[in-house]
């Protein structure tokens, strides 16, 4: 196989990160990558997304990579794809309105990664563009897990129910622990922990998603930065009918001033286990209320999977905070989780086992490495649906 490059776009409302993948007969590596801030803000130099895409193309040429392995595809990260998309899907005019018609599910997301698409279309016009959808991965939910007990209303454009999300970073995961098991993903029965500042929790039975925490929006599930997570609706009717908050005014409280936030003041779980450690009695009441969600998810997914191959751990809490781990899992042996204290505090990277020895389910911790991802799904589409 000739060398070829599949560049991977995650196109924000301000931002516009890039990773440059080689792909070859030894396998496919990251050769470059980047970031390109402040898109649009005054006094930015980057009035737009083709102006950022303009310094990607920049960046890449003055590198010299292309002229050796010439562009083969473009992956984008896409949020949202509503009901329509169930897996990668090579990107024409049809997707494009597909992607357009379900903005409304995901406002702030969706419109900046058409503009990613868009702006590659402009400088790259021959090379195939592939749509990667962070909800994809959960359209095999079964109607039980993705319908809301509400009345459906007429003129809907888009269905109210649970799609969730980190799709992405769950497929990454199967796929890692696949190639560390040597076993099918079709195979696979996984409970994967993704915690980051966005953070969620899916459960994967024979390789298919068929329960997640987040719902139709990422504000659902586990307590997560600056997140709510789960909450009575009768406290939003409460805040609009005694408070007479508005809706901008509850967004902004239940997505940007509530989880760790809210609960002490900070979304950073590093500085919060800094602040434990110092005797901190909120941040500690903080970390208690985060557990205890995170639990309660545990043991609704391991009813879900009573043969279950692994739990796993992933993004940047799940990877670097062992504490939180520890505490996760502490008093779950009845449930199969038996976490070896030093393995999970030597823990140093990549994909690895964490459980005690002779535990019959197997604890692991593994990066998301969702723009990899990406790439992998980008070049099996277009080579014939060939897993790489």
């Amino acid at each position: 196989m000739l060398a070829k490059s599949i560049l991977v776009m995650n196109s924000g409302s301000s931002s516009l990160k890039y990773e440059l993948y080689e792909l070859s007969d030894t396998g496919l590596s990251v050769v470059s990558r980047g970031l390109v801030e402040r898109i649009g803000e005054p006094e930015s130099s980057v009035k737009n997304h083709r102006d950022a895409i303009g310094q990607v193309v920049q960046a890449l040429e003055a590198s010299g990579h292309l002229e050796t392995s010439p562009l083969f595809a473009i992956g984008h990260r896409v949020v949202h794809g509503g009901e329509r998309f169930r897996q990668a899907v090579v990107i024409d005019a049809a997707v494009v309105e597909g992607i357009r018609a379900a903005t409304s599910l995901a406002p702030l997301h969706n419109p900046p990664n058409l503009l990613g698409v868009e702006a590659c279309r402009a400088h790259w016009a021959d090379v195939p563009q592939v749509a990667v959808f962070d909800t994809a991965f959960h359209q095999s939910l079964p109607v039980a897990a993705y319908r809301y007990a509400i009345p459906a209303m007429a003129g809907e454009g888009e269905r109210i129910r649970r799609y969730g999300f980190h799709g992405t970073s769950f497929a990454s995961i199967r796929r890692q622990v696949a190639q560390y098991l040597d076993r099918p993903a079709h195979s696979l029965n996984l409970l994967v922990l993704h915690l980051g500042n966005g953070a969620s929790v899916c459960a994967i039975r024979a390789g298919a998603s068929i329960d997640t925490s987040m719902g139709m929006t990422p504000t659902a599930g586990l307590v997560m930065g600056t997140r709510s997570g789960d909450i009575d609706p009768g406290v939003l009717l409460h805040w609009m009918g005694q408070e007479g908050n508005s809706v901008e005014v509850i967004n902004r409280r239940l997505n940007h001033e509530s989880g760790l936030k809210g609960l002490c003041g900070s979304n950073d779980m590093r500085e919060i286990l800094d602040r434990i450690e110092a005797g901190d009695r909120e941040a500690r009441e903080a970390l208690d209320v985060y557990i205890h969600r995170l639990r309660h998810f545990i043991g609704a997914y391991r009813a879900e999977l009573p043969e279950l191959d692994a739990l796993v751990f992933t993004g940047g809490i799940g990877e670097h905070a062992p504490k939180v781990r520890f505490e996760a899992l502490s008093g779950l042996s009845h449930l199969g989780f038996e976490l070896d204290v030093e393995r999970n505090n030597a823990y140093a990277g990549g994909i690895g086992e964490i459980q005690r020895s002779g535990a019959t389910i197997r604890v692991m911790v593994a990066p998301p490495a969702e723009e990899r991802e990406i790439a992998l799904q980008a070049a099996e589409l277009l080579m014939s649906g060939e897993e790489l």
